[in-house]
């Protein structure tokens, strides 16, 4: 039997490497491609291994061909391959999609990930180990100012990042070579290390309570952050970054090291709206987050996490479009709120900072929670939550065990009466299942920041690369419609990232990978949710204890997200660009404003445009009613004493905003009440 499967998956390694030379193109270095898809097949998470396998098996068989291609024939062996790629791209059946669009984007991200492709474009090497090459990265020159997030020095150079860079003993355990049973107790267990679980960890132990988090993501720090997609990318992101929805419609970006999304993110701080939060205590029952009640808060994670406005003289030339095409047309536009100092703008902010600039959970909140003696264990996932005593209705809570295992095969047991859920908007769901604790508003109401991108294509180099993303915002539109609309920023760009999201293969998408120095990104998040009797989708627990993740735009947010489209194609072209291309299967390219309208006209149905978001959250959102949330105002699982949820899940709607400083900020509140109420 083993054999056999050995034998199987050798020969499906073959043929998605036989499809991958199609998706990529005569061009590619077969030896390359062969090298960075069987490592990547190795190491993905099983199951999604096997979907790939799978998928590379329909595009490649014959009777799939007839009916989706029109062609009985192996896609791999047949001189019209490409065009029976095509007819898979762009089938009406929405299947036929989602197989060809999930294979075509895992090969683009994973080849263009490598070196020497990137070579082949003219991607500069690491800024760690060369000097800054074009004017928007390294230190900006002049004086230190201690209120900017960006390094400044007379010589421009990176001598004092450099310094900062110290290989330094880690004080975090990781479990992943532990062997046996370990048992542990504690006051507070907290699960995760992100926005909410390291806020959470760092308030709690610095109250002088005894606390372990577990993380089940590796343990890094900046020496680990070698800039390099390749190497560190996806030991960064959930499911080594093919974390997508079930129907592949969706890519989802989460953060899944030390730090979570924090590490990984691109740094924008955003408050959460003001009548977001009146929303929320209005429709949901939330207590003590409006707009006054957290604006001491917000002071307060500002500071901790040094989060400025990005001077003038520090945005990349994308930025600058941003903002020149926003102006023009009128529309407010301002420079961000990032949390960094001493920024050197080597743009690779998505594979960590590696010159602890960016002032994420990292470098701030998880410090002080081990300062304060907090115990942080790497490498744990959590498998459940099981209460181990009589809940008596009085006093303490009722004590309970956490399970854990490494990937070693090692079993942590840790005990303690509290118990912090903080493992993020798909994990936390799926732990409370598994305990079982589920149901009521567990795993649903899912909510995303539906986010697409327009590639412009500018007259001038703007290497897209390098630079500090995300510096600008235009919010025009953030209340379009009762509260909920679209605004656009501009991204960080790796080049794996860019050719998963850009539209076609072959020889057509190896020319725009080409274009890659003169390209300005943009991309437009819609806040979800405006179809209010529309649960967009939800986390459960397959029955092969796999997770399936649904997500389903409703109509009035698809009217948003073309709309965001479109407006990102104004702003472009309004800034200078030459022409403007949609992530469409089939792209639609805008030179002047009368080319508009097609945008406004196209499909978004699934993977008829690349989709992804960064912002998962609400599948264990607050609210009074048992029956449709996931915890109670104060954060605490409905009939689980002394079980709390901090992370991104507790959301009630999507923010609308960048999630960052929301988490950081409930967080800080809940576990603080805690603390103030004595139930820990």
């Amino acid at each position: 039997m083993h054999g056999n499967r050995t034998e199987r998956e050798m020969t499906a390694s073959a043929r998605l490497l036989d499809v991958a030379r199609i998706v990529v193109g005569e061009h590619a270095d077969r030896d390359v491609l062969s090298r960075a898809l069987s490592e990547r097949l190795r190491t993905a998470p099983p199951h999604i291994a096997r979907q790939l396998r799978l998928a590379t098996s329909l595009l490649d068989h014959p009777i799939a061909n007839l009916v989706v291609a029109r062609r009985f024939a192996r896609l791999s062996r047949d001189p019209a391959a490409a065009t029976m790629l095509e007819r898979w791209l762009t089938s009406r059946i929405a299947l036929a999609r989602s197989v060809g669009h999930g294979v075509r984007r895992f090969v683009l991200s994973t080849y263009y990930a490598q070196p020497e492709p990137q070579a082949a474009l003219g991607v500069l090497p690491p800024l760690h180990s060369r000097a800054p090459q074009v004017a928007w990265e390294g230190a900006l020159r002049g004086v230190q100012r201690d209120d900017e997030p960006v390094a400044r020095s007379v010589d421009g150079g990176l001598a004092d990042s450099r310094r900062r860079l110290r290989r330094e003993a880690s004080q975090v355990r990781s479990a992943s070579t532990w062997t046996g049973t370990h048992y542990f107790r504690a006051d507070v267990v907290v699960i995760g290390s992100g926005a909410g679980g390291a806020v959470a960890a760092a308030r709690l132990a610095e109250a002088g309570r005894d606390v372990i988090l577990l993380e089940r993501g590796r343990a890094v720090q900046a020496s680990d952050f070698s800039e390099r997609e390749h190497e560190i990318g996806a030991d960064l992101f959930a499911d080594r970054g093919l974390r997508t929805t079930d129907d592949q419609a969706f890519t989802l970006l989460q953060g899944a090291a030390l730090g979570g999304g924090t590490t990984v993110n691109w740094m924008l701080m955003l408050r959460t709206p003001d009548h977001v939060l009146q929303e929320w205590a209005d429709e949901h029952g939330t207590e003590g987050m409006t707009a006054g009640d957290l604006g001491k808060v917000f002071d307060r994670v500002e500071g901790e996490t040094h989060a400025t406005v990005v001077p003038d003289d520090a945005h990349n030339p994308p930025n600058r479009m941003l903002i020149a095409g926003a102006r023009a047309l009128g529309w407010h536009v301002e420079s961000a709120r990032i949390n960094a100092r001493g920024c050197v703008r080597a743009g690779t902010c998505s594979l960590g900072c590696r010159y602890r600039a960016k002032q994420s959970a990292l470098e701030v909140y998880l410090p002080r929670a081990i300062a304060a003696a907090a115990r942080v264990i790497s490498d744990a996932a959590v498998e459940r939550i099981v209460v181990t005593a009589r809940d008596t209705g009085r006093g303490k809570p009722p004590q309970k065990r956490v399970h854990a295992r490494a990937q070693s095969g090692a079993e942590l047991l840790v005990d303690a009466a509290v118990v912090v859920l903080a493992a993020g908007a798909v994990e936390t769901p799926l732990i409370l299942q598994r305990s079982g604790l589920g149901g009521g508003g567990v795993g649903r109401f899912l909510r995303l920041h539906p986010t697409t991108s327009v590639l412009t294509r500018m007259p001038n180099e703007t290497y897209p690369l390098a630079g500090v993303p995300q510096t600008s915002v235009c919010a025009e539109f953030a209340r379009k419609s009762n509260g909920y609309g679209y605004w656009i920023e501009c991204p960080a760009l790796t080049p794996g990232l860019a050719a998963a999201a850009a539209s076609g293969f072959g020889a057509e998408h190896f020319a725009r990978m080409k274009q890659l120095s003169h390209l300005a990104p943009l991309i437009a998040l819609v806040r979800d949710g405006v179809d209010k009797a529309a649960s967009n989708g939800g986390v459960t627990l397959g029955r092969d204890g796999v997770p399936r993740i649904r997500y389903k735009l409703a109509s009035g947010d698809a009217q948003h997200v073309r709309e965001s489209i479109a407006a990102c194609a104004r702003i472009a072209l309004a800034g200078g660009a030459v022409e403007v291309m949609t992530l469409h299967s089939r792209p639609i390219v805008a030179r002047t404003d009368a080319d508009i309208p097609a945008i406004l006209s196209a499909s978004v149905a699934a993977n008829d445009v690349t989709l992804f978001s960064a912002h998962v959250n609400g599948t264990c959102r607050i609210g009074r009613d048992a029956s449709n949330a996931g915890v109670m105002p104060n954060g605490e699982r409905f009939g689980v004493r002394g079980l709390y949820v901090v992370d991104g899940s507790i959301l009630p709607t999507a923010p609308g905003v960048n999630p960052q400083e929301t988490i950081y900020a409930l967080s800080t509140v809940l576990t603080e009440r805690m603390i103030e109420e004595n139930k820990v």
